[in-house]
């Protein structure tokens, strides 16, 4: 295999980062990204400073002029990611998505595709894409993409497969050009966790949910060795901007976390309501609105039978998975309570469980660093795209991008 140094791609609807920062670690290295939304793009744009920022409306932007402006050839960019709205697209759009704005935005995405011409395309979306219109979009969407020179594959991944500690899952599409099977580019599970489908995971007659291949593999990351170095808080302390850590790192985990770090940023506890923190005194690691008394619960779940919301104002528990991190860590809509200190996670905490590192530092208010948090790729699940994707573009990998 070629050896390389950096290869080159450009991040669509690139959020705050977390595709392109896990695509780094596997030795990509993104010359150009659109985002629309200034927050986000600030935490970009400090997080990745040689990269160009563009925070136009891509339907306004020409993408030769941005091919122009980085110095590349169509077919010299190695990738282009993203995550462009795509439950609006259809080939045979029904009358009610015809004029749906998301419609256009994943054409606006296939335009980059069409002047860039790359070596391979990454798309990733939620679960929900698979059976939406009854799975005609995605198929649509592959269609699409083999019409303009890609083969082009699906898969759904589980995040606490590839080293996350929280139960997410995203739909992921690669496409290659030049005949190249995509099959290679999607990377196997490196852990087991155990798994629960609550969605459609068939597509075309076959399962399309990656599932690990060996049995022997270690168990997953939880959340205590993810947080157990990350200093204490009381609810509602804020303290110095920057933190030192709790203890020396425990294990891996928290060693890859810490690379590069200096000390603790976006570590300041939210501060909870009275009520909250009545209810919060009830439940144990675990637990969850079942062991609230019922004259403390909120008058709509007073109600509800106790096999449903079962995440609701939950306590993690320290030696599982964190529930899949949202854009606010409100207890009452999953379990955001820390397992042994009486507040809720912290922007850090909820970075470190969707894997970014602790160099990598969120601009903006706590409810718009926990919002970029929330709706941003794992890193560490963009690190394992990336890798397979290097080998399956014909390269080997660096020794310094090998996973954990």
């Amino acid at each position: 295999m070629e050896k390389h140094n950096k290869l080159k791609m450009i991040d669509l609807f690139a959020g705050a980062g977390g595709l392109s920062e896990g695509l780094r670690e596997a030795g990509f290295h993104s010359l150009y990204a659109n985002e629309i939304k200034q927050r986000y793009s600030e935490t970009y744009a400090a997080n990745h400073k040689n990269t160009i920022i563009d925070r136009c409306d891509i339907r306004k932007v020409d993408a030769c002029s941005v091919r122009k402006l980085l110095q590349i050839e169509r077919g010299e960019l190695d990738l282009i990611a993203g995550g462009p709205p795509c439950q609006g697209f259809s080939i045979n759009a029904p009358l009610r998505s015809v004029n749906d704005e998301r419609n256009h935005l994943f054409k606006e995405f296939l335009r980059f595709v069409d002047e860039f011409c790359p070596r391979s395309v990454l798309i990733e979306n939620v679960p929900g894409l698979v059976s939406f219109e009854g799975g005609m979009t995605l198929q649509a969407i592959l269609s699409t993409l083999e019409k303009h020179g890609y083969d082009s594959d699906v898969k759904i991944l589980y995040a606490p497969h590839y080293g996350i500690p929280q139960t997410r899952w995203r739909t992921i599409i690669i496409g290659l050009r030049n005949g190249q099977s995509p099959n290679l580019a999607f990377p196997n599970p490196i852990r087991q966790a155990p798994i629960r489908v609550n969605f459609t995971s068939r597509f075309d007659g076959r399962n399309i949910v990656a599932l690990p291949g060996k049995v022997e593999l270690p168990t997953y990351i939880s959340v205590k060795d993810a947080l157990s170095d990350l200093p204490v808080l009381k609810n509602g302390e804020t303290g110095n901007r920057l933190k030192k850590y709790r203890t020396e790192p425990k294990n891996d985990f928290q060693r890859a976390m810490r690379a590069g770090s200096n000390g603790v940023y976006n570590h300041e506890a939210a501060r909870l309501s009275h009520i909250n923190m009545e209810r919060m005194a009830f439940i144990p690691p675990g637990g969850n609105w079942t062991n609230i008394p019922t004259e403390l619960l909120p008058k709509g779940m007073k109600r509800a039978r106790r096999s449903d919301h079962t995440k609701r104002y939950g306590r993690v528990d320290p030696n599982g998975l964190a529930s899949t991190i949202l854009t606010k860590c409100d207890p009452h809509w999953g379990a955001y309570f820390h397992y042994d200190q009486d507040r809720a996670f912290t922007v850090r905490e909820a970075a470190r469980l969707q894997t970014f590192p602790d160099s990598f530092h969120f601009t903006g208010s706590r409810v718009e660093q926990y919002e970029q948090v929330g709706n941003a790729v794992p890193p560490l699940l963009a690190a394992a795209i990336g890798r397979s994707l290097v080998c399956a573009l014909g390269y080997e990998i660096n020794e310094m991008t090998k996973a954990l």
